[in-house]
């Protein structure tokens, strides 16, 4: 019996040629494998090419709550590997399928890693075909796909250069159309917008205006307003504007709004955040709550399934246990606010073991404690949590690790301001991620964006501030 060895063209090492073994070099018992390891990304590219976007291989919450408890590949994605097996390995360039029969025995989940092999069984003179036995095993052993392959061996020798398959990324295209489409419906919402003295800040205002998702009070200096909107080909006819010195002023007089309810949220403009922010915090201004301040990401990225909070990136520098409680609360009224019933909460460190000398692990006990005593609801927590450990399922269970929350966490909580700040930048600059910024623990939800901020993330954290506006009536904070 002869076997060939690992084959680099599944594997992904680079391959310069292909080669067949035709009928006649090959001999019953002879055989031919390749490995691979299931990722959530082949799940939907598989459902892209094949149209099987049945929710036990899409929807991770659908999936929990099935027989296999977590999300499982399409059965002909084996198939599939069968079929790169024969067409590329045994017999290779030239095999004609012509049939084909499987048994599905065990579910293949995220992170499993099968083995597929052919083996020949018997061999035809007279038509040149092969039968060949079929086995997909996984890590542990466990055959989860057999069956029997016939196909039409090559006669002749083929030799190929292997060919160099394009790099495919998966993008959710309907991000924002589809957040718009949702929010609409419940109306805009009356936003004081804090000195917007720029292009930038006072575009996104009109822009979420046009979009049908706020109605803005421009509070700042009506001349330096009018120069702003002037300098941008911008019309302010119809837009209340409340006329005040200067940027501090700006600030005091939105938070006096606001604390009148006059406004359901606040927007930042073109002044430094820690303005806005003592603005909000003054006790005069009556916006306080229990909370401490803290600042969400929501975060759409081609490369994991579902939108996910990253906090805090903004507002908290060094947070302490308390704050982190806090931070942890206000990123679950925010997924609430969004329809995620239960979030999964990472809590993040460098490692996933607690560590005296790494006090972001210590923290992250401590607050999977506290939700284990009542003290933080609403959620499921786990932590500490490498990066890794919290988005990848197949991470996660090569590390060993079982949790509810590792490879499908709703929410990401870092350990401080200067981390997670480079984590969300690095998502939206270098992972193509659509993002949104909120800050909450006020009592009404305050719009923070950046002035590099793109017009589609102004707009889309205005919809995520008329979410929770809404939420707000009927759960105030």
């Amino acid at each position: 019996m002869q076997d060939t060895p690992p084959d680099p063209i599944v594997s992904g090492t680079p391959q310069p040629m292909l080669r067949n073994r035709t009928y006649d070099e090959l001999a019953v018992g002879d055989s031919a494998s390749i490995e691979r390891q299931l990722t959530q990304e082949d799940i939907q590219l598989f459902a892209v090419m094949s149209g099987d976007v049945n929710p036990a291989h899409l929807d991770a919450e659908y999936a929990a709550a099935t027989q296999f408890h977590g999300v499982i590949a399409q059965g002909m994605w084996g198939g599939a590997l069968i079929s790169a097996v024969l067409g590329t390995r045994l017999p290779g360039p030239g095999t004609i399928y012509l049939g084909q029969t499987l048994a599905f025995h065990h579910p293949v989940h995220v992170g499993d890693r099968l083995t597929v092999s052919v083996r020949v069984t018997a061999k035809d003179e007279a038509s040149h075909h092969l039968r060949l036995a079929c086995h997909c095993v996984n890590q542990d052993g466990q055959c989860v796909i057999d069956g029997e392959a016939t196909v039409l061996a090559p006669v002749e020798k083929i030799e190929r250069p292997a060919a160099t398959l394009p790099e495919v990324r998966l993008r959710t295209a309907d991000g924002l159309p589809r957040l718009l489409q949702h929010v609409r419906p419940l109306g805009p919402i009356r936003v004081a917008v804090v000195h917007p003295c720029d292009a930038l800040s006072l575009g996104g205002a009109l822009d979420a205006r046009a979009a049908g998702l706020i109605e803005p009070v421009l509070v700042a200096p009506r001349a330096r307003l009018q120069a702003a909107a002037d300098a941008a080909g911008l019309s302010l006819d119809g837009i209340a504007i409340e006329d005040v010195p200067h940027s501090h002023a700006a600030a005091a007089r939105a938070a006096e709004i606001a604390g009148r309810g006059d406004v359901q949220a606040l927007m930042k403009g073109s002044l430094h955040t820690d303005e806005l922010v003592s603005a909000v915090l003054a006790p005069a201004a009556g916006l306080r709550t229990e909370r401490r301040l803290s600042h969400c990401f929501l975060m759409q990225t081609p490369a994991y399934p579902r939108p996910f909070i990253i906090t805090d990136a903004a507002v908290n520098i060094a947070p302490t246990l308390q704050h982190k409680a806090d931070i942890i609360r206000n990123a679950i009224t925010l997924a609430h606010a969004i329809g995620v019933a239960e979030p999964r909460v990472a809590i993040l460190a460098a490692v996933e073991t607690v560590n005296p000398a790494m006090p972001a692990t210590l923290d992250a006990a401590a607050l999977c404690k506290m939700a284990d005593r009542g003290q933080i609801t609403g959620a499921v927590l786990d932590g500490p949590l490498a990066f890794d450990n919290a988005v990848s399922a197949a991470a996660a269970r090569t590390k060993g690790i079982a949790s509810p929350v590792a490879g499908q966490a709703d929410v990401l909580v870092v350990p401080d301001l200067e981390s997670g700040n480079m984590l969300a930048k690095q998502l939206e600059y270098m992972g193509d991620a659509a993002t949104a910024g909120i800050v909450l623990g006020a009592r009404l939800p305050i719009i923070l964006t950046s002035r590099a901020d793109s017009r589609e993330t102004r707009i889309a954290s205005c919809a995520i501030a008329v979410l929770l506006a809404h939420h707000f009536r009927s759960n105030p904070p």
